[in-house]
Formats: C-alpha cells, structure tokens, sequence
C-alpha cells in the first residue's frame, strides 16, 4: 500500500472517536470497490490491524470481485475481509448477520449514471429498501446511506444548510442521480419512523484523494490526469462554477463522526467548505501553487468549444456545515496539500 494511503490512515484513525465500538462487529460495505466505499474497507482494516481488542468482520458487497480487488490492494487473502457478490435490486440473501451497513453502491460521477439511469435509479431506491428489510431482520443494523450533495437540487449561490432545497427537474436525464437519492433519504426516514430502524445519511460533496479514477470525468480526476500526463489544463468552461474540495481523510473522519455521534434519520453534509474554489481556480492552484515546478499553464479551449460546452445549472453552493462540526469534527487537508498527495500517490512508492 503506497505511503501517502498508509498516512492517511493513520491520520483517520488518530481522530478522537470511539473506535473500540466496532470491536467484534460485522460490517457491511456495498460497492466496496468504489472509491468512498473502498475506504470504507481499508479504515476499518488499518484498524484491525492496530488493534488492542477484538477485530470487526469486514464484509464488502460488489458486483465484480476481481475489479473491487484492483482497487483494494492489499486486502486480498485477509482473513477480516470478505468480499461478495449481489444484486441489491433483489431481496438480500446473504450468510450474514451485520451490526452496520455502509450503503454506498451507485454511480457516483455524470459520467457513469448518465450511461445508466435506470441502475442509478434502482440502487438507491430498490437497493436501499432491501438493505433496511434485511437491517431489520437482521436484529437492527444501523443503516449508513451515502447520499450526495446533489439532493440539493439548483439553488441559491451561497451558503446551502441541511434544510436547503432547490429545484431538480424529475425528467432531466441527470435528475435520476439526485433524485435517486432523495428517495433513499425519504426511505431512510420512513423505516426510522415507523419501525424504527437506526439509520445515519450522509451527504458527500467534492471529495478526493488517493484511489480516484483518473476517467471519473469530473474536474478534480481530469485535472489530477492531466499533472500526471504533465500536460497543460485546458477548460471547456469559463470555469466560474465553485465547488468545496474536500480531502479523503477529512472525509472519512466526518462519516465515522456521523456514524458514530449523528441522530439518526438527520442528514449531515460532508465536504470543505474551507476550500472552496472555483474551477478556474482550482487549475491555477495545481498549475502554480501545487506542482509549479512543472511550469504548465492553463488554458482555455477555444470559443467554438467553449461556447458549446455544457454548464452546470449550480454555480457556487457552499455546504454549512455546522451540524457537522458540533459533533467535533473540523477539516485539517488544504487543497494545495490535498492535490500533491492525491498525485503524488499515483507514483510508484
């Protein structure tokens, strides 16, 4: 496992939680081979590996094993994990008992759920209802539902709470993402309230690190392909839209507070919003301030492109994330080191 992941861990795990509480549990991960899902399976193995107590079962549910094992290198051949395969549109069957479940299988970039609309659709609707089912028969797992910022729908630039919605058009082909996890959010509240299942909802915004896919499609994997093929950024935009860049280990550390320490049925939004930049500003920064001594330069493509590209209808949201931070959590990672670690983990070690 390359050095800058070995830290990171380190870095998540000397956070101030209550880590022996997962001592002998069962955890479920689903689309364990995903990026926040394959962090999920590494967190939790680091901290069997430096354990003073009883180690938890790992259990990553996938629909490729041999794809989920390139990501998670290294877990091969653990005893503590376990990898399986399923079909979450379909009612769960598998030999095991979970104390939590990570539910984290979708696409997650335009790129993939707008090549599949309809599996991002049924994963988090139909997935998400068998998962709380088999929580239930399960003896009462806590369900973890990674959401997205995107529920936030097009709103007012500014500061966006918990409590903000803006407007998703139900029959725009990239609303299946947003709306998919508005439902699944909606399903989550439902099951706490009338059966009272213990449920945590989480809402991912901007995050990268060490373990993204370079085709991922969206800006912060394009412009970390493109410092690793030391060629110049070029922006099909005018690059005014901003978002909060938020570094892995500073995400991981606010899921684990939420699973740890949220109220269940509440959504909390995860991201930086310390590091929010715009697109052009985020190429300058890995241009200039990152990696200067590669003396590339960002550019813009040209009008014909440029005025043909599609923009996003979301221009500046920055995510409150008060109720995040009176659980105690507070980012460390600034972009500038967030990007050079992310790079420089591609490298051989």
């Amino acid at each position: 496992m390359h050095p800058i992941i070995l830290s990171d861990l380190d870095a998540i795990l000397s956070a101030d939680l209550p880590w022996r509480d997962l001592a002998g549990k069962t955890v479920v991960i689903t689309g364990a081979g995903g990026f926040l899902a394959s962090w999920f399976v590494r967190t939790l193995a680091a901290l069997n590996d430096r354990r003073d107590h009883a180690p938890c079962r790992i259990v990553g549910v996938v629909r490729n094993k041999d794809r989920a094992l390139q990501r998670l290198g290294g877990m091969a051949g653990r005893s503590d994990v376990q990898l399986m395969t399923a079909d979450l549109r379909a009612a769960v069957d598998l030999d095991v008992r979970p104390d939590i479940i990570v539910h984290a299988a979708s696409p997650a970039s335009p790129r993939q759920y707008l090549a599949d609309p309809v599996g991002t659709l049924e994963v988090n609707t139909i997935g998400t209802a068998n998962l709380l089912q088999w929580a239930e028969q399960s003896g009462g797992a806590c369900l973890m539902f990674i959401s997205s910022g995107e529920v936030y729908g097009q709103t007012k630039d500014g500061l966006i709470c918990e409590d903000d919605y803006g407007y998703l058009d139900p029959t725009a082909l990239r609303s299946c993402y947003g709306e998919a996890k508005r439902a699944g959010e909606a399903m989550c509240t439902a099951w706490s309230h009338q059966r009272g299942a213990a449920t945590r909802i989480l809402r991912p915004m901007h995050t990268y690190g060490p373990g993204i896919s370079l085709t991922d499609g969206r800006v912060f994997a394009d412009f970390t392909a493109d410092i690793l093929a030391r060629r110049d950024i070029v922006l099909n935009s005018d690059g005014t839209a901003r978002r909060p860049f938020c570094y892995i280990s500073d995400a991981m550390i606010g899921y684990f507070t939420v699973l740890f320490k949220g109220e269940t049925a509440r959504p909390y939004s995860v991201g930086n919003d310390e590091a929010v930049l715009s697109i052009r500003e985020l190429a300058e920064l890995m241009v200039h301030r990152a990696f200067p001594e590669l003396d590339l330069k960002v550019v813009f493509a040209s009008p014909e492109t440029l005025g043909s590209a599609p923009r996003t209808l979301i221009q500046g949201s920055i995510p409150d994330l008060s109720r995040l931070r009176a659980l105690g959590w507070t980012p460390r990672i600034d972009p500038v080191t967030g990007f050079r670690r992310t790079v420089m983990s591609f490298d051989a070690p």
